[in-house]
């Protein structure tokens, strides 16, 4: 059996901050690896929940992303991520969400 063949179920997930681009990302994939696949823009360095920089906002859809992790809760308060404020390289997306973030050019520093 080839495994490579097997239909794998999308969802579609919106990048706002990038002109509204969409993509279909395969469920259960993490939020910043579905961007850098599909060039959705999402900013990162480290991909490992440790420096901050892919931290974005779920403006749809939160309820179809997995619990924050303990790594974002050194960036984000429980009452942030509430909100929908999450970090990209930590969330795992379960269905269709839309999503934003600062570009770097205008974070404080």
């Amino acid at each position: 059996m080839d495994y490579d063949d097997e239909p794998v179920e999308t969802v579609e997930v919106t990048f706002v901050t990038n002109g509204g681009k969409t993509a279909q990302i395969p469920v259960g994939s993490i939020l910043l690896r579905g961007s850098m696949r599909a060039d959705g823009g999402i900013p990162f360095r480290c991909c490992g929940g440790i420096c901050g920089t892919c931290r974005c906002f779920i403006e749809e859809g939160l309820e179809n992303t997995k619990p924050p992790t303990k790594k974002e809760g050194k960036h984000i308060s429980a009452e942030e991520a509430a909100e929908g404020h999450r970090l990209a390289c930590q969330t795992t997306i379960t269905g269709p969400v839309k999503v934003s973030w600062v570009p770097l050019k205008d974070r404080k520093k």
